[in-house]
Parts: structure tokens; sequence; C-alpha cells
């Protein structure tokens, strides 16, 4: 049986017809819904339980159980926040893209680009909140003002919760020969004593110090932690290197 054969001709006619559709696709204009968008409850519900269900998700695999066991940084630690806000972007992105239709995506790759290579961030979870309001911006520029606060008020529930225990790392260096141990309790002391949770500890005994990755709580300051590491009695006290959050 001889196989079905197309000339040259048929072969170009299909080719530019398909390239046609995808560049018509991409330019069609994007609706806009205004701000009779609040009237869609429809709509407004579906995108909160989006919103929630990847957030919810997103948080399942950031505090999986065996995630405590490999924390040994404080990058490694905020990496749970990270892992939440950047499910709740991709689902902020998914409900945009099936509302307006692809074009979006063009729009959302491009600004991403610009994010990556053109923007200086001090971390991760300054680049997710960078990104959510980036998006917020985008959305009510689209015309879709409902969802725009829908995702900033996530965005703002989701920055308030991570703040609640921000979280930090310390280093005590140039502690007593022979008694890093026991200096080490101390200052782990001062530490639970200003309420704050020891997330991990390293001790160096060879260097004389050691190093903590801790949550504070939402009262404490960082003047507070000095003035706290300040009162150490000297024979057991060190020099403290901060790395706040």
């Amino acid at each position: 049986m001889m196989g079905l054969e197309l000339s040259p001709a048929t072969l170009a006619t299909h080719g530019s017809a398909s390239v046609k559709g995808l560049f018509d696709a991409a330019q069609d204009r994007v609706v806009s819904v205004g701000w009779a968008g609040f009237q869609d409850t429809r709509f407004m519900i579906d995108s909160l339980g989006a919103l929630t269900l990847a957030i919810v998700i997103g948080a399942a695999i950031a505090f999986h159980p065996t995630t405590p066991r490999t924390v040994n940084h404080r990058h490694e630690a905020e990496m749970r926040k990270v892992y939440i806000m950047y499910a709740f972007i991709g689902a902020v992105i998914g409900v945009t893209v099936r509302e307006f239709g692809m074009v979006i995506g063009v729009v959302v790759f491009g600004i991403g680009g610009l994010i990556r290579f053109r923007t200086d961030t001090d971390s991760t979870v300054d680049t997710g909140r960078l990104i959510a309001v980036t998006l917020a911006g985008l959305i009510a520029g689209l015309g879709l003002p409902h969802f725009a606060v829908i995702t900033a008020v996530f965005a703002f529930v989701l920055i308030y919760v991570f703040e609640a225990r921000p979280t930090n790392r310390v280093r005590i260096e140039q502690l007593p020969a022979g008694r890093v141990g026991e200096c080490a309790d101390v200052y782990r002391g001062v530490l639970q004593g200003q309420g704050c949770k020891i997330v991990t500890e390293h001790k160096s005994m060879h260097k004389g110090r050691v190093e903590f990755v801790y949550r504070a709580p939402r009262h404490a300051s960082h003047d507070g932690l000095h003035a706290a590491f300040g009162e150490v009695p000297v024979d057991v006290r060190g020099q403290v290197d901060w790395e706040p959050e």
C-alpha cells in the first residue's frame, strides 16, 4: 500500500495555516471584566478554592516530616516559606491563564525573566513577595480587579503568617577553649528565655564557635536579644556575629 504523499505546496499551505493560527491566538485582545467582576460569585469562590488548595499542597510538601532532619542553614529553614509562596504564585498564574487564555503566559514569562535577571533581592522569600505583588498589579492592569484583590489579600495573609516567627542565625565565636559545650548551653538558654525556638545548632570545638538557627517570636527585637547576650557571664562569653533575616 502506498503512503499518502503531500505536495510541497500543500505542506506550505498547512504549515502557514498552523503558524498563522498560533500567532492569531497570541494576538487576541484580553477582554476586561472590570469592577463588575466583584459580582461574579462563582469565579471568586473558584479562585479562593484554587488558591487555598495550592497553599495547602505547598504546606504539605514544605512541612514534610523529614524536612527538619535536613535543615543545616538559615536559608534551608526559609525554604518552607518559599514552597508555599511559589505554590500560591503558580495558582495565581493558572487562574489568570484560564480566565484570559494563553496570551497571558507570554506576559508572565516576560515579567519572570525581568525579575530573575534585573532585580537584586536579599533572599528567595523577598523574590516570592516581588513576584506576588507583580502578578497582583498585572491582574489589576488586565481588568480583573476582583481577582487582584483576592491575590493581594492572600499574599498579605501569607506574609503576616510567615513573619510571625522570622528565622535568624547567630554565630558566637572566640569561646573559651575547652568550654564550647558549656557556652553553647548558656547561649541556648538565653535564646529560649527570650521565647526563641531553636531550629538547628552547630558546635565547632576546635574553632571555639557555636552557631544557632532560630525562630524569634513576633515581640522579640534584635536589640533585646543583643542586650540579653550582653548579660552572659564573662567567663563563657564570646564574640556575637548576627545574621538577622
